[in-house]
C-alpha cells in the first residue's frame, strides 16, 4: 500500500479558494463552497469543495467532510428543483486510481434528466453566459 501524497495548496481548486481563479459561486459558508463545474457533464453541474485543506476523503477531517456532504445535499435539492431535473448524481473521487483529477476533496452534484446521457468527463468547456445564468438559477433555488 502506498502512502497519501500531501495536499498541494497550489491546485486549481486552492487558487480558487483564495480568489486567484474565477468561478460561478452558487453556495458559500464559513467551511465549504459550491460553484459550477466548467466543463459540466450536465447543465447546473456543480462542484462542492471544503475550505480546509484536504486532498480528497483519506485525509479530510471527519466534521469537514460532513459539513461538505450537508451542503451537497442543501444543493442537490436546489440542483434539482432549478433544473426540473428527474435526478440528481452524486460522486467523489478518490486518487488517481480512483477517478480523480483535482486533488483538492470535491463532491459531484449532477442534475439528471431520465434519457439524456451525461457528457464525458472534461468534454467541453461550457460558455461563461451560460454557466453565469445556470449559477443564478441555483442560487435562486438555494436562497428558497
Amino acid at each position: 500500500m502506498t502512502a497519501t501524497p500531501a495536499y498541494d495548496p497550489n491546485n486549481i481548486f486552492a487558487k480558487i479558494l483564495r480568489g486567484e481563479l474565477p468561478a460561478h459561486k452558487v453556495y458559500e459558508d464559513e467551511k465549504a463552497i459550491a460553484f459550477l463545474d466548467i466543463m459540466p457533464r450536465c447543465p447546473g453541474h456543480t462542484l462542492v469543495i471544503p475550505k480546509a485543506p484536504a486532498r480528497n476523503i483519506l485525509d479530510i477531517a471527519p466534521d469537514d467532510l460532513a459539513h461538505v456532504a450537508k451542503v451537497a445535499k442543501k444543493v442537490a435539492v436546489a440542483a434539482k428543483a432549478a433544473f426540473a431535473a428527474d435526478g440528481v448524481t452524486v460522486q467523489q473521487f478518490n486518487e488517481e486510481a480512483g477517478g480523480q483529477v483535482v486533488f483538492h476533496l470535491h463532491i459531484h452534484v449532477i442534475p439528471r434528466h431520465a434519457g439524456e446521457a451525461m457528457k464525458p468527463p472534461a468534454s467541453a468547456m461550457e460558455k461563461p453566459e451560460v454557466l453565469a445564468a445556470h449559477a443564478e438559477r441555483l442560487r435562486s433555488a438555494l436562497a428558497g
